[in-house]
């Protein structure tokens, strides 16, 4: 289908990340995977060739461009470069707008420079052992003292986690007020009382890094407040229908690319004389796969529109962060399953994105959370 979404400008966007990922990525995927961790100078390479901060302001040495189909563009052209390791899509997609638009004037000189650069690397922590996407649950604690916050608790799951050097971190600084008593810190590497724990070993994603972080008394200078006091909530449930959006922008494109190479796989892989796509029941399965990956990727071209438009719901996100998630899923074990016993082997694409695959449904918020919030939405 036609899509109609993108124009010329995404287009020359979209070569560019292309042959980037291709020069800098794709041949050291393979040993990026095993080491669990991608080299730290992708992202100043990627800030070079201007894939950080699109759409922050050109004299913070951004692309200027509030279009989140450049977001898009690129993160689907990771997830087809296979660089799954590459944490580009969390720093642009979901960190971004935090220090767009709730910074001082101060903090984005102090931060956007480098965040576009490269030289500055950016993790959300806000999961936490006993809290995911209950964040009313959380327990780590801001304390104000003097010209500094003090900063107690425990992350997990943190994506960028272990090679962030700014991390946004989610914290109660008023416990009376509930969801309504937490803040947004800024809080970066070097700071006293500030410690990573171990990387976490993943069933996917193996080269994104995911860490532990540890906050121990943990000084903050009182201008690394981001946002307002105990606003923290209202930020967040501001800019996680964007998170969603991209989550869902990863799920279709991996959707669509295990879809592809699951088609050529079964018009050359023969059974009893015959192509194995032939065979009526395979035929058929994938005829209804390629359309719901269609409607899927319909869907989500509006809500990208929405978004670009400022209009894109909190029910909307909800709506497109479950539906292309649990389809993805769906997808990569349908895949899997057509390619028989090789697609229990790593060095067929089709296995890693069906271990890739199972997280989308839980991180971002969980398909279970997002139905509840289209039903309130419902009146329900």
């Amino acid at each position: 289908m036609e899509q109609h979404l993108y124009e010329a400008e995404h287009q020359a966007f979209r070569d560019l990340c292309r042959e980037f990922l291709a020069r800098e990525a794709v041949p050291h995927n393979d040993e990026w995977d095993k080491a669990g961790i991608v080299d730290r100078e992708i992202w100043r390479k990627a800030g070079a060739a201007g894939l950080l901060g699109m759409d922050v302001d050109e004299e913070y040495g951004g692309g200027g461009q509030r279009d989140f189909r450049f977001n898009a563009v690129l993160v689907e052209e990771i997830i087809a470069a296979g660089a799954s390791g590459l944490g580009f899509g969390l720093h642009n997609d979901v960190v971004a707008p935090y220090l767009t638009d709730l910074t001082t004037g101060e903090q984005k000189k102090r931060w956007l420079p480098g965040f576009c650069s490269g030289d500055i690397v950016t993790a959300i922590a806000m999961s936490e052992p006993g809290a995911g996407s209950d964040l009313a649950g959380i327990r780590t604690n801001a304390v104000r003292d003097g010209d500094a916050w003090v900063l107690n608790g425990q992350k997990t799951f943190i994506t960028n986690g272990e090679m962030a050097d700014l991390v946004v971190v989610v914290a109660k600084t008023d416990a009376s007020k509930g969801a309504h008593g937490i803040s947004l810190f800024a809080v970066e590497t070097g700071t006293p009382g500030f410690t990573r724990g171990r990387r976490l070993e993943k069933v996917g994603l193996k080269a994104n890094d995911t860490a532990e972080l540890f906050f121990d008394d943990c000084r903050i200078p009182a201008e690394n407040l981001i946002g307002q006091e105990d606003a923290g909530f209202y930020h967040l449930m501001a800019n996680l229908p964007r998170e969603r959006l991209g989550i869902a922008v990863a799920a279709v494109a991996a959707a669509e690319s295990v879809l592809a190479t699951t088609l050529q796989y079964v018009r050359e892989r023969e059974a009893f004389g015959r192509p194995i796509g032939k065979f009526q029941h395979n035929r058929f399965l994938l005829a209804e796969l390629d359309t719901e990956v269609t409607i899927a990727r319909t869907f989500l071209n509006h809500c990208i529109l929405e978004q670009n438009a400022g209009r894109l719901s909190v029910a909307d996100a909800a709506k497109a962060k479950w539906w292309t998630t649990e389809l993805q899923n769906k997808v990569a074990d349908r895949c899997v399953q057509l390619h028989g016993g090789y697609g229990f082997m790593m060095e067929y694409p089709v296995a890693k994105a069906w271990l890739n695959s199972r997280v989308q449904t839980i991180y971002g918020g969980t398909t279970e959370i997002m139905k509840e919030i289209i039903g309130r939405s419902l009146g329900l």
